[in-house]
């Protein structure tokens, strides 16, 4: 502090002055930026991303395939290929498989996480499984089917169905405790649910609410704290007493959500085309750091624990076509060979 005496008539004035102090400090920014464009080529529709952070391999669902690129080297590899309508990839590390929705075929590709070979094709008790993922405490791979609002237990060491979960809508991406219990955002009734992973009973729902149709869900196992991001909101939730304990301003149209329990920042990517970066300050307060430009439809991520470094994917478009009766709000059209991974770090 600086302090001085001010002398006015027979007045002694006391005049403090605290060193930088305007108000409230404004929360310094994380500094994330683009590092590198990797552009993939390719054709089709993509939706989400999976890292083996092991093997350093990002896995990148494309159409009808699954590219893969080397994070460390940049360099792409053969992709996985002759699927029907990618969505998801999951990995068993300790099985040395991966798997992987496909949305279209009603089934999941099984495949060697070393030679990316097929191993086997599982059919799927539901259709249209959108986000897989591997719990390694039951064992099991499970896929979360939109057109059926069911999720489906596979058992991993013999590739069968073992049961079908009832979630009471369209599930989204899910995300495990490690312990027996998985939690699946529900975009219809905008919840968040709660199940057993080996008797496949839901244990719990509750309400997301002020947050609406929420996609990617995220989780702190250290602070039992679930993030669930919704359009313009990213709510988050106790996930022991099953409650919403704070709401953090994020863009629009975000498709996935990543927590860095290394650097306590959790991290929102938004289809409008940006990135917003939030620091947590404890369980339950949340500060926006910043909003990192990315780019258009840049609406699903992975995050790399080693180095901090987010990727979102994308792809470079055309002018929109002109609307018509049947479409009134027509998509304009990838330009050929642009699909692209861009990676962001300090």
């Amino acid at each position: 502090h600086d302090m001085r005496v001010l002398k006015v008539g027979g007045l002694v004035i006391l005049i403090m002055a605290v060193a930088g102090f305007a108000g409230a400090q404004a929360p310094k920014p994380a500094g994330y930026h683009l590092l590198e464009k990797h552009v993939l080529g390719g054709e089709g529709g993509w939706d989400y991303l999976a890292l083996d952070g092991r093997t350093r391999l990002l896995y990148v669902t494309h159409g009808s395939a699954v590219e893969v690129l080397d994070i460390d080297t940049g360099v792409k590899g053969q992709a996985i290929a002759g699927l029907k309508g990618v969505h998801g990839v999951a990995f068993a590390p300790e099985r040395n498989r991966g798997y992987i929705s496909n949305g279209r075929g009603n089934s999941v590709s099984v495949f060697d996480l070393k030679t990316h070979e097929i191993l086997a094709e599982v059919p799927s008790s539901g259709q249209n499984p959108d986000a897989v993922m591997y719990d390694a405490f039951s064992g099991r791979v499970f896929t979360f089917n939109g057109a059926t609002a069911n999720a489906t237990a596979i058992d991993a060491a013999t590739n069968k169905v073992v049961g079908t979960v009832a979630i009471g809508g369209k599930p989204e991406f899910a995300v495990t405790d490690g312990k027996g219990t998985i939690f699946v955002n529900n975009e219809d009734t905008s919840e968040v649910v709660a199940f057993d992973a080996k008797t496949l009973q839901v244990k719990a729902r509750w309400s997301i609410a002020p947050g609406e149709g929420p996609s990617g869900l995220a989780i702190d196992l250290k602070n039992k704290r679930l993030f669930s991001v919704c359009d313009k909101v990213m709510v988050v939730s106790d996930f022991v007493k099953g409650k919403v304990v704070a709401t953090v301003p994020i863009g629009g149209g975000p498709d996935a959500v990543r927590y860095d329990a290394g650097t306590g920042l959790v991290f929102a990517s938004n289809g409008e085309g940006t990135l917003t970066v939030v620091k947590q300050e404890s369980a339950d307060k949340y500060t926006v750091l910043e909003t990192v430009p990315t780019a258009p439809r840049a609406r699903t991520m992975e995050l790399d624990l080693k180095t901090h470094h987010v990727f979102v994917v994308t792809a470079e478009f055309g002018p929109a076509p002109t609307p018509t009766a049947e479409q009134p709000r027509p998509r304009p059209a990838v330009v050929p060979g642009s699909f692209m991974v861009l990676e962001f770090g300090r």
